[in-house]
């Protein structure tokens, strides 16, 4: 079993990365936040999790910046119905933390808000993992941790300003100067918009 792959990052876009060590080339799907952790990089370690597809008779690979991730990934793919294109899916369009949120407050909103996830499968989510994370996590205040709009609008659009090849801190500089003209009244587009200006 492949715990994690620590070596030089040979290819990378927002959905694959390639990873060398010892003349080996591992290719991993990967999320968004996992691409926004990675992208600069020359080298990484890489959480690794390896998924056989029975219905296909296919296998990948799944790589994760950071464990939590990883972990966040394992709960999603245990729950039914949920596969593992569905689970990276879900962490491109939110965080862990944010995920984990939404699922403990019981946010469908949130959650159908990823492309993907009907009614249906938000209500297994928050059923089949609530308990679950609140567990995993016992010492988290998760009642405190409810986002506002003006925090996932902002988060958004950073991660879409650096796919899009901005420098972190040049993103977060121009967001925050954006929200403070406009009095944080601004849709997501606008503001992506406007940043890239």
């Amino acid at each position: 079993m492949i715990a994690y792959v620590k070596g030089t990052i040979t290819y990378i876009d927002p959905t694959y990365v390639i990873v060398e060590t010892h003349g080996l080339g591992y290719g991993m799907k990967i999320s968004l936040q996992t691409y926004t952790i990675l992208k600069d990089l020359k080298e990484a370690k890489v959480w690794v999790h390896r998924h056989f597809s029975i219905q296909n008779d296919t296998e990948a690979l799944y790589g994760f910046a950071e464990y939590d991730e990883k972990q966040t990934f394992l709960l999603l793919i245990s729950v039914s119905g949920v596969g593992a294109n569905t689970a990276i899916m879900v962490l491109s369009s939110l965080s862990s933390l944010e995920l984990e949120r939404a699922i403990v407050t019981e946010d469908l909103r949130t959650i159908q808000s990823i492309k993907g996830i009907g009614t249906k499968t938000a209500q297994r989510l928050v059923l089949e993992l609530k308990d679950k994370i609140k567990k995993s996590n016992p010492s988290a205040d998760f009642s405190n941790l409810i986002s506002s709009s003006h925090n996932k609008i902002k988060s958004e659009a950073l991660i879409a300003l650096q796919t899009l090849g901005i420098p972190k801190a040049a993103a977060e500089k121009n967001i925050d100067s954006i929200f403070k003209a406009k009095g944080g009244d601004i849709t997501l587009e606008e503001l992506i918009k406007q940043a890239l200006r």
